[in-house]
């Protein structure tokens, strides 16, 4: 099938790059004025809409790599093309205070947490949670924030202002700081016909707002856990009458409760680990659920840790020579903050992928040492 996708930075060219074995062709439609996908053909878009017309005679069916894109765009592509995940599941997923308001619906338990619309609000909020309780709050942008950004942590009500400040945007959600042990993601697959696969859980060890590194599957967690973020999230792509890959992120505190943090309407970054750790990669299943195909088998096939390479690469030669190690590169230029590409670390079990980890760690410039909750 000629498939578009919305967005054209590594997301895509992963999706592509899943696709090709599949048949598929690739077309990209791009809004940020800066793409990176360096595959198939790429349509910048214009004010008079005639490069997203031109994208759309190009395609079969789309889909999105991204959730930030205006909600009218993606309206007028599903009224001409077949589009996957939804307008309505892009339109939840954007905003925090519909998700809220969908995980309440669901009984999918989150931090309590209040929606404000000044300065004044906030601080209001703010006493109000830590009155129950919380050690401190967390403010968030409605829409538009993503690793770490348009985020502040409160510890007390007369930070209100600078936080609002710092933020910038009309209204935010505050949440109770959840005091948690770790912090995983939830990934599942959802096909034409309502039928779900469930991807082993990661555990996400975040540095300065942004993910580096992944772990899956994890050794020391309950079959029940596991069972329980797949009901939260089968009722979540069952709700939205969602096609396609979804991701939740979660807390686990130290009861073993999970608490929902947010989801994704897209193939994720936690999720990269599949591509070289799983029978079907997060790509390549998307793809298939989007063409109606049958669904790829999730399993692990081994241990297995994503390492994101972050604003400063190592030479290739040296990653490589890391034990069974698969490299991936966007080709993007270096830059403080950016994510150039990953390292896939697969190992026989996970004492050896531990050790494949921290040797990686110390192979890329500032990289944080890898933390996670089941080493002691």
């Amino acid at each position: 099938m000629r498939i578009g996708i919305l967005g054209a930075g590594q997301l895509g060219q992963m999706l592509a790059l899943a696709g090709y074995p599949l048949g598929n062709r690739f077309v990209f439609f791009d809004t940020s004025g800066s793409p990176s996908a360096d595959i198939g053909r790429t349509f910048n878009a214009n004010e008079d809409g005639s490069a997203l017309q031109a994208f759309l005679q190009e395609v079969d069916l789309v889909t999105y790599e991204f959730e930030h894109l205006p909600v009218e765009l993606v309206r007028q592509v599903a009224a001409l093309k077949p589009l996957y995940p939804s307008v309505e599941a892009i339109r939840v997923c954007q905003n925090r205070a519909e998700e809220k308001a969908l995980f309440d619906r669901l009984n999918i338990p989150v931090a309590p947490y209040r929606l404000v619309a000044s300065a004044e609000e906030l601080a209001e909020a703010c006493r109000e949670l830590m009155q129950q309780g919380a050690a401190a709050v967390v403010a968030k942008s409605i829409t538009e924030g993503y690793d770490g950004k348009g985020q502040a942590v409160l510890r007390d009500a007369s930070d209100a202002q600078a936080a609002w400040q710092a933020i910038g945007h009309e209204r935010l959600v505050v949440e109770a700081f959840v005091d948690f042990v770790r912090e995983v993601s939830m990934i599942a697959v959802r096909g034409q016909k309502g039928d779900v696969v469930f991807y082993p859980m990661a555990e996400n060890h975040h540095s300065e707002g942004i993910l580096r590194y992944s772990l899956a599957p994890m050794p020391d967690l309950a079959a029940e856990v596991q069972r329980q973020a797949e009901g939260y999230i089968h009722a979540l792509l069952d709700a939205l009458e969602y096609v396609g890959v979804l991701t939740l992120e979660l807390f686990q505190t130290a009861d073993g409760r999970l608490v929902a943090n947010e989801m994704a309407p897209r193939v994720h970054n936690s999720g990269h680990w599949t591509q070289n750790g799983a029978v079907t990669s997060q790509f390549e299943n998307h793809l298939r659920a989007i063409q109606g195909l049958p669904l790829g088998d999730t399993r692990a096939l081994a241990p297995t840790c994503m390492v994101n390479i972050i604003g400063q690469s190592a030479p290739a030669e040296v990653l490589l020579a890391l034990p069974e190690a698969h490299l991936h590169l966007y080709g993007k230029e270096e830059r403080p903050g950016r994510k150039l590409g990953h390292l896939n670390l697969v190992a026989a079990d996970t004492a050896s992928l531990l050790k494949n980890v921290e040797q990686a760690s110390q192979k890329l410039p500032d990289a944080p040492a890898p933390k996670f909750s089941f080493v002691v």
